[in-house]
């Protein structure tokens, strides 16, 4: 049968302690709650990482129902980053995190740059967290309720707060709402991010038309699932044209061939969002499946893979 194949991934190789994950599948933020929940029902051990659903400085009970609408190959969601605050995360659930093999790394939401900052420095040097991802799809009051996400220069001031305010290794999530993913992609590199993950979801909606209005109470969601696949996997292989750092590849996501599919796009490690809601397993399974596709190509390392689509074309 011989040996197996080497997994492993640098998420952030110029961090000084790194962040090497056994494989390269991430669970994607918001989709296994604290993870406590996601190991009831699959090996949460054996995946690459854990990414917590978004977290503020203040718990947040989140958007009205119906805030969860499927579309076609989608998902439309209006969740409203309902979650329990930094400070019961650090006290209920970082404990349980310091006991596991699998690195956890906590998706940080804000509306301020200071609210950002506030959680960040709340998180540093508390066992069991490995990272932070910052979701930059977040209003910010301060300037008139728009998105970071939206202009390079908040995205990086942003960033830069961030990276003065933690030791920890530092993700950024970025939207294909900007006008431009490319141009904040390399002001996010600049103001120190270790790594960027690619892509969070698009606004949509949806109407009811025998009520006459949104189907969502919410109006507006972020669109997730295949039907995202194809921009996602653009926007990565776009973005690792430009920048150096890490790519974390994440849309669409739904089996081992998809994975491979942003790997050799550029992406160094992915995350499974929507289809881990409909099959909790699946992370299990892509794992296998990427195994044996190395297996059957000969390839020894998973890092042989990562951008050969942009070496070849």
């Amino acid at each position: 049968m011989g040996e197996r194949p080497d997994l492993r991934v640098q998420l952030a190789p110029r961090h000084g302690r790194g962040l090497i994950l056994s494989n390269p599948i991430m669970i994607a933020s918001g989709i296994a709650g604290y993870g406590i929940e996601y190991g009831e029902v699959a090996d949460i051990q054996s995946l690459g990482a854990v990414v917590c659903k978004g977290t503020t400085l203040m718990p947040r009970e989140g958007n009205p129902q119906p805030r969860l609408l499927e579309t076609a190959s989608g998902l439309l969601n209006s969740i409203g980053l309902e979650n329990i605050g930094v400070e019961a995360l650090v006290r209920d659930k970082a404990p349980t995190w310091a006991t596991w093999r699998v690195p956890v790394i906590v998706n940080v939401a804000g509306e301020t740059v200071e609210g950002y900052v506030a959680v960040a420095s709340k998180l540093e040097g508390v066992p069991g967290i490995s990272g932070i991802e910052l979701n930059i799809s977040c209003p910010n009051v301060s300037a008139g309720g728009i998105e970071f996400c939206m202009r390079p220069e908040l995205a990086a001031r942003v960033t830069a707060a961030v990276r003065s305010a933690t030791t920890l290794p530092l993700i950024v999530k970025l939207s294909p709402n900007a006008p431009d993913i490319k141009e904040v992609a390399l002001a996010v590199e600049a103001a120190g991010a270790d790594a960027l993950t690619l892509i969070n979801t698009l606004k949509g909606m949806a109407i009811d038309i025998d009520e006459k209005c949104p189907s969502l109470a919410n109006a507006v969601g972020g669109l997730s699932g295949p039907a995202i696949k194809p921009l996602a996997l653009y926007t990565v292989f776009e973005t690792a044209k430009v920048t150096r750092i890490p790519l974390i590849g994440c849309g669409g996501i739904a089996c081992g061939r998809d994975a491979l599919e942003f790997i050799v796009a550029g992406a160094t490690a992915v995350q499974v969002g929507t289809a881990g809601l409909t099959s909790p397993g699946v992370c299990i399974t892509l794992l296998e499946e990427m195994e044996r596709y190395m297996r059957d190509n000969g390839v020894d390392s998973i890092t042989d893979l990562i951008g050969t689509a942009r070496r070849e074309s």
